[in-house]
């Protein structure tokens, strides 16, 4: 399969959509995003929409045009942390009328890296389970990162219809990126996303939880496909805005949030942005409080990640990356791993 350009797929609240940012006539319009995810967490709370949207469709229940792709995500981590499940009857109905344009199966069972041996076989086999009952329409399989990998690889491959599907999601990153206990190492992380892309070279790749710059370049020069995040809206809330190749700098003080202030040289970049929110409102609309300040910092944050995303897509393209990232790229926690893998892939280097 030829590479193809990471696609950023912006995780939405169905609690406050704002800032509609694939509405055309707002002044956070981005028209690069082509797709945007809603989780049947929020949609298990609110009910009102969950009905509208069964009644009239995804798309027009929530107005967001048929040329920006709605992915449903099932809210697995949701649902893990109250110690719930998902309703698989309540979901196959939601998927037959509702009509996302992709989803995935109705529950997966994440396996913590603290977890034991045999916890995180079971997490296979429930998964698995789940899988092999859903390998029917379009629902896509999920595999997770885990110390149990492989077994996922081989049952997927050894189901022929499982095997036909074109699309597989890849969960289980963010814990391991985040080190909670017992976190894989980083090398081992990038080793299974490596195997997982050789063993699936004639399916699209989407993985669970990426969002952050650095992370993206990680992505897209291992050949994933999609990505998907709510981190642009999650930081926004928290005074923070995303730069081009470094990290979270925080530009509104909002409560008990801290973090890292811009430099002079990151100030100046930001009063250069060309996004919409800062070329309409200019960076003190970045500092602003409320629902206003929020939405020219979430604006700001994803147009940032699939600006990022080109970037990376042309210098790939046009085998100028291998220079180009070295100045551009300064975050300290994962510029050794976006390192890492430059020097094993040597195409990047010709």
């Amino acid at each position: 399969m030829a590479r193809q350009r990471l696609e950023i797929v912006a995780g939405l609240s169905l609690r406050n959509l704002k800032p509609r940012v694939w509405d055309g006539t707002s002044p956070f319009h981005l028209p690069a995003l082509k797709e945007v995810m809603v989780s049947w967490a929020d949609l298990n709370r609110m009910p009102s929409i969950r009905r509208k949207a069964m009644r009239e469709g995804l798309h027009k229940a929530l107005d967001i045009p048929p040329s920006v792709s709605i992915y449903l995500d099932n809210g697995a981590f949701n649902f893990a942390m109250s110690g719930g499940e998902v309703s698989r009857k309540d979901y196959e109905e939601f998927v037959l009328r509702a009509k996302p344009d992709w989803y995935v199966i109705p529950q997966d069972y994440i396996p913590a890296p603290r977890m034991t041996d045999k916890e995180q076989l079971d997490c296979l086999e429930r998964t698995m389970e789940v899988n092999l009952a859903y390998s029917h329409d379009g629902y896509v399989p999920i595999i997770h990162i885990s110390r149990r990998l492989d077994s996922y690889i081989e049952r997927l491959k050894a189901s022929e219809i499982l095997n036909r599907k074109s699309v597989v999601a890849l969960g289980g990153i963010v814990p391991n990126l985040l080190r909670m206990p017992k976190a894989m190492a980083y090398d081992e992380v990038l080793d299974m996303i490596r195997r997982t892309r050789a063993e699936f070279s004639d399916k699209r790749i989407h993985v669970f939880g990426i969002g952050g710059t650095a992370t993206l370049h990680i992505a897209a020069l291992m050949g994933i496909d999609s990505v998907d995040s709510s981190g642009w809206r999650n930081r926004a809330a928290r005074g923070i805005v995303q730069l081009q190749g470094c990290g979270d700098r925080l530009v509104a003080q909002l409560g008990k949030w801290r973090g890292r202030k811009p430099s002079d040289e990151e100030h100046k970049q930001l009063s250069e942005c060309q996004c919409p929110s800062c070329l309409e409102f200019g960076i003190e609309g970045l500092a602003e409080s409320g629902i206003e300040g929020f939405s020219k910092r979430a604006s700001h944050n994803l147009w940032t990640l699939l600006e990022e995303s080109r970037l990376i897509d042309s210098h790939i393209s046009n085998g100028t990356y291998a220079c180009w990232y070295r100045d551009h790229l300064n975050n300290s926690i994962y510029r050794p791993l976006v390192d890492s893998v430059v020097k094993f892939d040597d195409a990047l280097l010709s």
